[in-house]
């Protein structure tokens, strides 16, 4: 007798993530959405759920201060899955799950991989304040036929939000072009876009970790709570296109972030 497959779980948040010294009322969230697949209904690895949580409890600490709470989301499946985009939809469903816990506090989608691109498709949500992709997994123009109507994923439901890009420059997985594409259309609809390339390293940014997470601690802080952002940030952020959608990120970044 065959056996029947078990049905996939609902998307949930992970345990929140807060350091010692923060403030029992939460004032400001930032979910982690991990990296996943193009195509694949099976279930979520724990492997990029783990990935996670290094950058999870990074960042709490970083916003300790300031309330902040982190939550690595803990998708349905691992697949995008065309325009049934059921990692987008689970990200959506974490903000409103935020919104249901916390209420009305300032939200952060961070995403890596195929987490990068839900974290853009859902960064409409009228309760997240930043985005911030992280080698964000992005299609050919209509290669998936997911996307918007012109044939390209979609840009200008982040207008109002604080966006963020971050791509290594020998990234094989993901091509750094295409978020460097996406980040010169955004830029045009939003001007608080901005990207960095972090030159020589890897989808994983595994060879400039302390960089890359400095770099989003600071961003996250700066976006949730309105901190002034690191000189290279706000550079960054002014700069018209190009200059500031291919920012090289500094070797030592966080040593001293506003010397």
């Amino acid at each position: 007798m065959a056996q029947r497959a078990l049905p996939l779980p609902a998307a949930r948040l992970g345990r929140a993530v807060r350091s010692a010294g923060a403030p029992t009322a939460v004032s400001g969230v930032v979910l982690l959405l991990p990296d996943g697949e193009p195509d694949s209904h099976r279930r979520p690895s724990p492997l990029s759920y783990a990935f996670q949580l290094p950058l999870a409890r990074a960042l709490a600490r970083a916003g300790q201060d300031d309330g902040l709470a982190a939550h690595v989301v803990r998708y349905r499946c691992r697949g995008w899955n065309a325009t049934d985009a059921q990692l987008a939809a689970d990200a959506e469903w974490a903000v409103e799950e935020v919104v249901r816990r916390y209420g009305d506090v300032p939200v952060c989608l961070a995403g890596h991989g195929m987490g990068g691109r839900a974290a853009l498709r859902a960064g409409g949500h009228a309760a997240v304040d930043s985005v911030l992709a992280m080698a964000p997994w992005l299609p050919e123009a209509g290669a998936d036929g997911s996307d918007a109507a012109d044939g390209v994923e979609p840009v200008k439901h982040l207008l109002g939000r604080q966006v963020l890009l971050v791509h290594g420059t020998n990234d094989a997985r993901t091509d750094p072009e295409l978020s460097f594409r996406l980040a010169e259309r955004a830029k045009k609809t939003n001007r608080d876009t901005c990207r960095f390339e972090v030159h020589s390293d890897g989808h994983a940014l595994r060879q400039h970790r302390a960089e890359v997470t400095a770099l989003a601690a600071d961003f996250v802080c700066g976006s949730l709570f309105g901190r002034a952002y690191a000189r290279p940030v706000a550079d960054a952020l002014a700069a018209p296109p190009p200059l500031g959608l291919r920012m090289p990120l500094a070797a030592g970044f966080g040593k001293s972030l506003r010397g």
